[in-house]
């Protein structure tokens, strides 16, 4: 399966990211180059303009001027320096200043510069550099590191040139095989995306009680067929009481916003004053999706109120789904004692394992600030806190890097959720 992934980069990367894409397969990549931070916005909306495009690819310079107006469906890859760049320029620092042992950081997460620069034994002081950090800040910064003497080390073309008359400076080279790494990932997750988004989906729906059942149920396949959400499915009769209809996973999802709500069910219940219950299942075959969507209606009927449920193949149950626009809470029951067994381990309940991978889901793969997080799950900052926290010391989360939401703000870690891996069933074809 082919994807189209936009590549956006900085003129100064563009001959290394063609480099590193060279080799690349299963990929269609549509290029974009800018020269300045304020074209990069033009070429970024022409890429998501273009029909068919599955992923973005991008160099540091575009994400620092574009992070904001990145569209959240699409899955996107940031190529930065990492620890092979960090290496070979402390390497070239060795071989051309060896008189100095101390250099100023910037741009590198922490836990590569301590793996680096500690392996190395270079003694440092480290700037993240957010996205959106003004340029001066980061010389600034340099500047007053270097009153103990040392090397400036950045990827930072305008750092460099800035600082290059007061004190040595190594410039960090972005190498393809960073960028073929990157891109290969991206393309990955996109292929990943594209699939689930074409797999097969079945949603029962089912008229609970009521003086005239059948009555309700021809009312609520006209409801179904009315709706302008559903004009790609199959809609047809079950049994005296019962709708099913047949869609791709990517269809039913876009008409419940992500599994967070059914519209039908508050139109049909609000004009005929009846209780329906709604499953939808998601598996690999027609009989397997009926199957898993009866299941999530029986899950539905036994609450009090009209409500939907979602079964994966995969275990995951989503639900209960409102007709109001509620957000669903999650569930992962049918992985039993091993969501159970983790959630012992983590200090955290299973709703909220389950929850936190359904968020992990809907980021594809977008590291977050625990504020963001806490806003999420419908928590406080603190308890936010607290869960990244417990998640780091269960290795649940993977710090990436930092950001900073105003500039006179101290940075913010940003994280990325690592529980899609824990919560998977075990192969039972592995020893």
């Amino acid at each position: 399966m082919s994807v189209v992934i936009g590549v956006l980069v900085h003129v100064r990367h563009q001959d290394v990211f063609r480099q590193g894409a060279s080799t690349t397969t299963g990929a269609t990549l549509r290029w974009a180059v800018h020269r300045e931070p304020e074209e990069a916005g033009d070429r970024l909306r022409e890429l998501v303009a273009a029909p068919g495009v599955d992923g973005l690819l991008l160099g540091p310079r575009a994400h620092e001027a574009l992070h904001d107006q990145l569209p959240a469906e699409l899955a996107v890859a940031v190529v930065r320096p990492g620890a092979l760049e960090l290496a070979l320029a402390v390497a070239r620092m060795r071989a051309d200043h060896p008189e100095h042992r101390r250099a100023s950081i910037d741009t590198f997460d922490q836990h590569v510069l301590q793996e680096v620069a500690t392996t190395l034994g270079v003694r440092h002081s480290a700037l993240p550099h957010p996205p959106g950090q003004p340029v001066e800040e980061v010389i600034a910064h340099h500047r007053q590191a270097l009153h103990h003497g040392g090397v400036v080390i950045t990827p930072l073309r305008e750092v460099a040139e800035a600082l290059r008359a007061e004190a040595p400076v190594v410039e960090v080279e972005l190498l393809a095989a960073s960028v073929r790494s990157a891109l290969q990932d991206l393309a990955l997750r996109a292929r990943t995306a594209r699939a689930e988004e074409h797999r097969f989906a079945v949603g029962v729906f089912q008229v609970r009680d009521g003086a005239d059942v059948e009555g309700a149920r021809d009312g609520l396949r006209e409801v179904l067929l009315q709706d302008p959400q559903l004009a790609g499915a199959w809609v047809e009769d079950r049994g005296t009481r019962g709708v099913l209809v047949f869609a791709h996973q990517a269809l039913l999802q876009r008409a419940t916003a992500d599994w967070q709500v059914v519209p039908a069910l508050h139109k049909a219940g609000g004009s005929m004053d009846v209780r329906i219950a709604a499953g939808f299942g998601l598996g690999a075959s027609v009989r397997a999706g009926i199957a898993l969507a009866d299941r999530a209606a029986v899950r539905a009927e036994a609450e009090p109120y009209s409500c939907g449920f979602v079964i994966q193949d995969s275990g995951v149950i989503i639900g209960p789904i409102g007709g109001n626009g509620r957000r669903a809470e999650f569930s992962y029951r049918d992985h039993g004692a091993e969501v159970e067994r983790l959630a012992h381990e983590v200090g955290l309940s299973p709703a909220t394992l389950s929850r936190l991978e359904s968020v992990e889901r809907e980021l594809h793969g977008r590291a977050v600030t625990p504020s963001e997080l806490a806003t999420l799950l419908g928590i406080t900052d603190p308890s936010g806190r607290r869960l990244i926290r417990k998640l780091s010391t269960a290795e649940l989360v993977t710090a990436e890097g930092s950001a900073q939401p105003t500039r006179r703000g101290r940075p913010t870690r940003l994280y990325r959720l690592r529980l899609g891996n824990a919560l998977s069933p075990p192969d039972p074809t592995c020893d």
